[in-house]
Formats: C-alpha cells, sequence, structure tokens
C-alpha cells in the first residue's frame, strides 16, 4: 500500500464554468479509467481511487474560470484499451480531439496516450507506460 509519505501530490483544482455540464463529463470520461467521484459539495466535486485528487469546482473567487496555458493534466491508465476507451468516451462527451491514441517516440518507447480538450478548454491526457516493456529497454541505475 502507498504510503501518504510516498505520493508526489496532494491533488490538483481546475475550475468550472459550467459545473453541472462538467460533472457529467468527468463522471462518463474518468470512470473509463475507474476513478470515481469519491466527494460532493454545492460549488464543487472530488476524484479519486478512494482519495480526493482531482477536484472540479466553481473558482473561490467567483470569478470566472480560466485555462492556464501551457498545462495539461495527464490521468494514468492500466492499458491501451483504457487509453481508447477514456478518448472515444471523452469525444462522445463533447471533448475535442487535441491528440489521437497512440504511441509518442519522444515521451519514451513505453508510452501510449492520448489528449482531449474538455468543455471549458482545460487539456487532459490519458496514457499508459508499459512497465514490463521499459523495464526490458532502459537499463537500471
Amino acid at each position: 500500500m502507498i504510503k501518504q509519505a510516498d505520493k508526489t501530490l496532494c491533488h490538483l483544482s481546475i475550475g468550472s464554468n459550467q459545473l453541472d455540464k462538467a460533472i457529467k463529463f468527468y463522471d462518463i470520461v474518468l470512470s473509463t479509467l475507474d476513478i470515481n467521484r469519491v466527494i460532493e459539495h454545492e460549488q464543487a466535486v472530488a476524484y479519486g481511487k478512494g482519495y480526493p485528487t482531482f477536484w472540479l469546482q466553481v473558482p473561490y473567487d467567483k470569478q470566472p474560470a480560466t485555462v492556464a496555458n501551457g498545462s495539461h493534466i495527464g490521468f494514468m491508465a492500466t492499458s491501451k484499451a483504457q487509453v481508447q476507451d477514456f478518448y472515444q468516451t471523452a469525444l462522445d462527451a463533447g471533448g475535442l480531439c487535441n491528440g489521437k491514441p497512440g504511441p509518442r517516440a519522444e515521451y519514451g518507447e513505453p508510452y501510449y496516450g492520448c489528449f482531449i480538450i474538455d468543455l471549458d478548454g482545460h487539456r487532459i491526457e490519458a496514457s499508459f507506460w508499459d512497465v514490463e516493456f521499459a523495464e526490458k529497454i532502459y537499463p537500471k541505475n
């Protein structure tokens, strides 16, 4: 079991200008990765695998939500099939393609992923890292 001290990030939050629609989008899209809604508040929901690692919310200052240029959120998939399911489900739910599922040589041979733009313009990714393949091709330090 991973201990809290072993984790790199506690959580990530993004704002939405259409929270109800965004919740519906993320409910269905994240379920393809076995990520579920774990907390609900009037102005926010959190998703995770038992722990709230990804928050979707109305901005705290009540100003319009904006998208950060140069950032994206990468969700971990456990197989190439999950990446493909995430991609198709996101498109069906109103997301826009920002990179079809497939390998990306520049990310390393074990990488397989896809990129989507969500309903508020946030860039999201689902990626699978083939650990067994990586162990075969990358020398251990």
